[in-house]
């Protein structure tokens, strides 16, 4: 049994915690958001995907309401910590997760700056704890599909590929600030990034272009990436 607890309740906090209360072998310990509506269910959360989890805080039972991240970090009832919170606040609560010993689960992208997330790496050699990236869609059945697709080879050798995902606009201030989301390229396009990678290694070389519409960031993009023996993905 692994006991958890979830800090932040905004879209993906109250995501994770639908699957959390659907599995046998996990205990929510501690539900954690500064916003009182959040912990209590009334507020409804707005996201970057359309149809997310929206309702399920009020219904929990014998979970502990907290406002105190640091109730959560070292909270030796907890195993493992789930940080579902704003991007630039990854590196800042994870660090001190794993310097507490415990498990890490953390939202991609792992930190706003690269110089954030390799201090979030050099944090989690040192520690008990394991850490778990948010990547979900490599578990989604229509891409694990697809790599396995690609792996195995059963339709021939890749000689290019090109992929393309469109989203709607997101919901909420947080994710129309750049300076703070990261944009397109941090909250959704490092998804793809992320399974062009599984599929078919580090890239070579990586061009990206884009432009900007609702943010101070790209707003939408298009990224090659070189590989030896692919000509082209993008």
């Amino acid at each position: 049994m692994v006991r958890v607890g979830v800090v932040g309740l905004g879209m993906m906090g109250l995501t994770h915690l639908d699957v959390y209360r659907k599995r046998s072998d996990v205990k929510i310990v501690a539900i954690c958001d500064s916003d009182p509506k959040r912990l209590s269910g009334e507020a409804q959360a707005a996201g970057n995907v359309e149809g997310q989890a929206q309702s399920g805080v009020a219904e929990l039972q014998d979970v502990q309401r907290l406002t105190d991240i640091y109730q959560v970090i070292g909270n030796e009832e907890i195993d493992l910590v789930d940080i579902c919170l704003p991007t630039d606040l990854h590196m800042r609560f994870g660090c001190d997760v794993l310097k507490a010993g415990q498990h890490l689960m953390i939202e991609k992208p792992l930190a706003r700056h690269a110089k954030d997330a390799l201090q979030l790496v050099e944090a989690a050699k040192t520690s008990p704890g394991i850490v778990f990236v948010g990547h979900c869609m490599r578990y989604w059945p229509g891409w694990t599909w697809l790599r396995d697709a690609i792996q195995d080879g059963r339709y021939g050798k890749v000689l290019s590929a090109k992929f393309t995902r469109l989203a709607s606009h997101p919901g909420g201030p947080f994710y129309t600030n750049g300076a703070r989301c990261g944009g397109a390229a941090l909250d959704l396009h490092i998804h793809d990034t992320d399974f062009v990678q599984f599929c078919f290694g580090m890239p070579t070389a990586v061009t990206s272009f884009g432009y900007s519409n609702i943010t101070d960031e790209p707003d939408h993009l298009i990224t090659h990436y070189r590989y030896p023996d692919v000509p082209m993905v993008i």
